[in-house]
């Protein structure tokens, strides 16, 4: 008798922990799922969710949101006293802060680059062209230049020759270049796709290590 009954109760005992266990460890996930205040999501829905606002550079209220400027502070922008600032990450792209390999120090809330860029020449290596020309010592014939003439000994008012002749190179000379084009910006940005950034205005508040 008692045997029959462990063996009808073990069963069901085992069911119980299971399922206390399940919803446990259910609880467990939905605690690790919470967002912590002020980090940032990506979602690709048109819209942030209930307890977040989108990464636009919004103002924000300190005495609303006094523990979310308690991590932002100024560094997005505000006055400090009744105001302070979401990140905006319209149009950029976020970047892990310190020492890049270049040197150059990045520091949280720093807006660097740039979409377009005009072309200075300063941006250019330096580089030079070599332009040949010939020339005739046989006596000018021409006062006017043709596609088959070429300089030559001047006497009188020529200074042209028909081509043929020999030849004999001229001096090596500076030549200085313009611009040329529209002179506009180059786009520089990298091909993108457009997606919302979202900032957590509720959730559980960070520990610092």
């Amino acid at each position: 008798m008692r045997d029959g009954m462990m063996r009808h109760w073990v069963p069901r005992a085992l069911a119980v922990v299971l399922a206390v266990g399940a919803l446990g460890g259910g609880a467990l996930v939905h605690a690790q799922s919470a967002p912590l205040l002020g980090q940032v999501m990506l979602t690709a829905a048109g819209y942030c969710p209930v307890g977040w606002l989108p990464a636009n550079g919004s103002i924000l209220d300190i005495g609303q949101h006094n523990e979310l400027y308690s991590l932002y502070g100024t560094m997005y922008g505000g006055d400090g006293q009744n105001t302070f600032a979401l990140p905006d990450l319209r149009g950029r792209a976020p970047v892990h802060l310190g020492r890049t390999s270049q040197g150059t120090v990045l520091s949280p809330g720093q807006r660097v680059g740039a979409e377009q860029v005009q072309l200075q020449a300063s941006h250019l290596p330096a580089h030079s062209h070599t332009l040949g020309m010939a020339a005739t010592t046989n006596p000018a014939t021409h006062s006017q230049p043709a596609s088959n003439r070429m300089l030559a000994q001047a006497q009188n008012a020529g200074i042209y020759a028909d081509a043929g002749g020999a030849t004999t190179p001229m001096a090596t000379q500076s030549l200085s270049t313009g611009a040329a084009g529209g002179n506009t910006p180059v786009d520089i940005r990298n091909p993108t796709i457009v997606m919302m950034w979202c900032i957590a205005t509720q959730g559980m508040y960070p520990t610092q290590q």
